[in-house]
């Protein structure tokens, strides 16, 4: 089975991750990607596997969590570009137009990032999660013009449904110093 799909549930307590991140890992064969405490005092857990592991990891661990779980997601057939924007390894030349996307909930952000890749030819810079940045999230993403606004506002839609969208921006011609600060 491929291991394409992931899963990720963010909690208002730390000792609420430990425990979530312990059951997801007894309920199902799934991989861990990141277990760790954010800003704000939240923490989240990530995980990969084929899409029924991923599932029921999540569903495990959203009832363990109870009342401590913010957001999480079940992402099947995950674009293969979000790995390398989560971990900060994109690279580009330049800056065409440049598109960012700010969620309240890096699961909502995740699941923004991933809709906005696919819903148009964009490359994926950066998705910054919670770190420094007072628990929210963001993405930033290159192409033209008329492919980033279609990115942003797919990714947009799915982070509003969740009620967590802060801002997106589009800019059609950015100065290449923001290249320094997206990636």
């Amino acid at each position: 089975m491929a291991k394409n799909s992931i899963g990720l549930i963010e909690l208002t307590s730390i000792a609420a991750g430990f425990e979530v991140c312990d059951v997801m890992l007894k309920t199902a064969d799934v991989d861990l990607l990141l277990s760790r405490s954010i800003c704000s005092g939240k923490y989240m857990v990530m995980v990969r596997g084929d899409v029924a592991a991923v599932q029921a990891s999540v569903s495990a661990g959203i009832s363990g969590g109870k009342f401590s779980v913010i957001d999480s997601f079940v992402i099947p057939n995950l674009h293969e570009a979000v790995f390398p924007a989560i971990s900060g390894t994109s690279k580009v030349e330049s800056l065409e137009a440049l598109g960012i996307l700010e969620s309240f909930s890096v699961a909502a952000l995740i699941e923004g990032a991933d809709a906005a890749v696919k819903a148009a030819n964009v490359q994926l810079l950066e998705i910054r999660l919670a770190m420094a940045l007072g628990g929210k999230a963001f993405v930033t993403l290159t192409g033209n013009v008329a492919a980033v606004q279609s990115a942003i506002d797919a990714g947009a839609q799915v982070v509003g449904r969740k009620g967590m969208l802060v801002n997106k921006v589009v800019i059609p011609s950015p100065r290449p110093e923001l290249l320094n600060e997206t990636i």
